[in-house]
């Protein structure tokens, strides 16, 4: 497995396993905690695991957390997905950087997405999986949700939306948000 930087996104990377393929397929590490640590990640920060499943055309986000925010590993485990990060943390040198990735079950690469970072993504495929793994537990009341089509991002969603959740409709600009992230 190899961490590479994503460098429109100061402290993400990409986890990029080396799969084993034979007549039977493919084997994959998906997760190396030695790995995580040489870049600086505590792999035992890591509480919670989740996992999504979406329709083809689905948007889910942008999400983030009111500080200190919430550090995500992303990886899609069936289908594809358009994935997206919005920098949000105000002192970061890639402020308000928008970084597009797709991740597929083909490749099971893993992003890490930094506290204080939006997440969101559309699901590519009937159905799409996207597993996440938290470093902490889930509180509602910290939860933020900004547009997905917010102008200031202009993020080209390569699908039209299919379906977006009741909380997702109603989020609001990057700059109406931002100023409640404390």
């Amino acid at each position: 497995m190899k961490a590479i930087p994503i460098p429109a996104i100061a402290g993400a990377y990409r986890f990029e396993p080396q799969p084993h393929r034979d007549e039977r397929g493919t084997f994959s590490r998906t997760f190396d905690a030695d790995v995580v640590r040489s870049v600086g990640i505590d792999p035992t920060a890591f509480v919670q695991d989740s996992v999504s499943r979406s329709r083809r055309g689905v948007v889910r986000g942008l999400h983030l957390r009111r500080e200190p925010g919430e550090a995500k590993l992303v990886r899609c485990s069936y289908g594809a997905v358009f994935d997206v990060i919005v920098d949000l943390r105000p002192d970061s040198p890639t402020y308000r950087a928008v970084e597009t990735i797709e991740l597929t079950d083909e490749t099971q690469v893993t992003i890490y997405i930094p506290a204080g970072c939006a997440h969101g993504f559309q699901a590519l495929t009937e159905p799409a999986d996207v597993a996440y793994r938290i470093d902490q537990t889930h509180d509602p009341a910290a939860d933020v949700a900004i547009a997905h089509d917010d102008p200031a991002l202009g993020i080209a969603w390569p699908l039209p939306v299919t379906a977006l959740s009741e909380r997702d409709r109603h989020a609001r600009s990057t700059s109406e948000v931002t100023g409640r992230l404390k």
